[in-house]
């Protein structure tokens, strides 16, 4: 092993045939309640290191913010479900009886991103373990060494409840080369990945089975019978949240006209920073950059202001502010690039709209169809089902942040891979899981 850290081999093979042998020893010997009494082990562990963790991640990646990360992680290694909600289907009748149940695939291939390594490593090895996977990880390359210590502390929670070694791995130096390893490996059957465009594709060629957790643009809609001051606040904290590096936060809003003014008074009322024009064409010079012609969206954001206070970006853009605002907003147009891009920043653009119709029209184009995450802030259930309709977005949220659906202000479990493209939303032990069928024929197993 490399570096002293358990589950980090210096050549991907290795890797490979260690969580092979894992997943194997696993299944062999070990029942559910071990695979449960392991799992609440790394919770216990990862919950003890957390503020370690978050502090680790940050220096390393440079995303984001350090408080943020704490609320964000622990609540990820809380709530991440485990082997208690793992489904189980039965069939009763007199001709027998019939059970569908979840089954593992055996060696999970998991790619992870910059912006959330610790929590995405910790809640994938849960959910996979929970039915029986182990796991190769092939880390983005800016966030190794937190992925790398988040993979040892993993292992040794599992060894430390008697659980074998190795159920979740890396290479040492990860690279296209090692994923490339990992998609065409014979004894990987399903592919776990978060990424952009790019990376979804690259994964759908492996021909494999894959959960996606792909890119999101996430609208918000402010209608005239919203509640203002609340939905000022709220969008606020929950679009700056470490610094919007999280695909499910808000990333533009569209207000109707009647009330456009009492929010942008509201807006301002909270702290965030109200740019002028001139200053917005400053920041989209230099935080959005053109695309070459031909590409699929026409900008990307710069990844060097991505995930950055907005004090850094505003004062990199010449624009001093007092303090350490969380939020810098202006207002747009409808086709604006701050609008139509995932920036990934806390700036905010705010686009006036003549009516809901058109509120909800400019937002649904704004999502570019990616199905991820929306908002809207209304009384009118009519206007919510309406927009819930068009939309179509794997988590939308009535009256509250968009984390509201994760447990943060709101119900719902905690999983840092909400998988878009392949549908199966935000992701809990079955995601990852054969659904298999027993059935006792010939009236056996009814015994009514």
């Amino acid at each position: 092993m490399f570096d002293n850290h358990m589950g980090i081999f210096e050549t991907i093979e290795d890797a490979c045939v260690a969580s092979a042998a894992a997943q194997k020893e696993l299944m062999a010997k070990c029942t559910t309640k071990d695979r449960q009494k392991m799992i609440e082990n790394i919770k216990k562990r990862a919950l003890e290191r957390l503020e370690e963790i978050c502090m680790m991640e940050y220096t390393e990646t440079g995303y984001g913010r350090y408080e943020d990360k704490v609320l964000k992680n622990g609540g990820s290694f809380s709530d991440t479900p485990d082997t208690r909600d793992i489904p189980v289907q039965v069939y009763s009748g007199s001709k027998g009886l019939t059970i569908d149940y979840f089954a593992p695939f055996g060696v999970v291939g998991a790619i992870t991103p910059v912006t959330n390594p610790a929590s995405t490593i910790i809640a994938n090895t849960i959910c996979n373990l929970a039915v029986g996977n182990s796991l190769v990880f092939n880390p983005h390359p800016a966030g190794v060494k937190s992925a790398s210590w988040t993979i040892d502390l993993v292992n040794r929670a599992i060894v430390e409840a008697g659980g074998p070694e190795n159920m979740c791995t890396a290479a040492a130096k990860p690279t296209m080369e090692t994923l490339d390893y990992i998609l065409k490996h014979p004894d990987i059957h399903l592919i776990l990945g978060t990424g952009g465009p790019a990376m979804v594709r690259t994964l759908f060629m492996s021909g494999k089975k894959c959960i996606c957790a792909g890119p999101g643009n996430p609208p918000s809609i402010i209608d005239s019978t919203a509640d203002i001051k609340r939905a000022a606040y709220e969008v606020t904290q929950s679009s700056t949240f470490d610094n919007n590096i999280l695909c499910v936060a808000e990333k533009e809003i569209f207000v109707v006209a009647d009330v456009y003014d009492e929010f942008i008074k509201e807006f301002e009322a909270v702290g965030n920073v109200h740019l002028t024009a001139e200053q917005a064409d400053v920041l989209r010079d230099m935080c959005l950059i053109k695309n070459p012609e031909g590409s699929p969206e026409p900008y990307s954001a710069n990844k060097k202001y991505v995930g950055k206070n907005a004090n850094v970006i505003l004062e990199a853009a010449g624009i001093h502010v007092e303090g350490d605002p969380r939020l810098a907003f202006f207002e747009a147009d409808n086709m604006d690039p701050f609008v139509q891009t995932e920036q990934m920043m806390p700036i905010m653009p705010v686009v006036k709209c003549d009516t809901f119709e058109q509120a909800m029209e400019r937002a649904h184009y704004a999502e570019h169809g990616n199905r991820h995450s929306a908002s809207i802030w209304t009384k009118d259930l009519y206007h919510t089902t309406a927009f819930g309709k068009i939309i179509e977005t794997t988590v939308f949220v009535m009256n509250g942040r968009t984390f509201a659906a994760f447990g943060l202000g709101g119900e719902g479990s905690n999983t840092p891979t909400i998988a878009t493209p392949t549908g199966e939303g935000p992701t809990g032990p079955q995601s990852f899981a054969r659904r298999r069928r027993f059935a006792m024929a010939d009236g056996q197993g009814f015994v009514i």
